[in-house]
């Protein structure tokens, strides 16, 4: 089941009910220098601003911000998708916003940035989903592992919210199924690697 890690260039985590603890209890133990960008997704409600990268920033060591139209992705940097835009990374591997009609009832959607990850890094990427309470991510996570890249599911025994873990699990069989402990683990691994 578990692939061996290799190189990878960009992390993407999709999360819903449940997600602001989880994410904080994954990345609190990542080093300011990490050596790889994270971009998150997190349904929000829309029609106001997140606080997302403000509340992050105050916890962590990495570099937090809300993800621009048109920026380029860096590493060490934490990335948080905008309330009322779905966030694609395109191939040049930098950001871009659409106001495409909602998926699963949300703008952004996981599915969305995990498509467009999958497409533009390919084999380089890993993508995580978490705790939820729709099927948002499932699709996306199983294009993640059409392309090559790494999947990783949070435990559902784990997950405060395990239907969407359990929706991923359905569509495909991940590379990790692990706590949350286990893929701060894998996060940290991958950033200790020789390039």
């Amino acid at each position: 089941m578990n692939a061996p890690l290799r190189k990878l260039d960009a992390v993407v985590v999709g999360a819903s009910a449940g997600g602001v603890e989880a994410l904080l209890s994954l990345f609190e133990g990542l080093p300011a220098d990490y050596g790889l960008p994270l971009v998150v997704v997190l349904h929000l409600p829309e029609g106001r601003p997140s606080l997302l990268a403000d509340l992050f920033a105050r916890r962590l060591k990495l570099r937090v911000k809300e993800a621009q139209d048109k920026e380029a992705l860096q590493a060490g940097t934490l990335y948080f998708a905008a309330p009322g835009y779905h966030l694609c990374i395109e191939a040049d591997r930098s950001f871009s916003y659409s106001r495409e009609e909602p998926l699963h009832f949300s703008r952004p959607s996981i599915d969305y940035l995990f498509e467009s990850a999958a497409d533009a890094y390919g084999k380089q990427l890993m993508g995580i989903l978490l705790t939820g309470a729709n099927q948002d991510g499932a699709a996306g996570l199983y294009t993640i592992k059409q392309r090559g890249g790494v999947t990783v599911v949070q435990d559902p025994q784990e997950a405060q919210v395990p239907t969407m873990p359990e929706a991923a699990l359905a569509l495909h069989q991940p590379d990790y199924i692990l706590p949350l402990r286990g893929v701060l683990a894998l996060l940290a691994e991958l950033d200790s690697r020789p390039c």
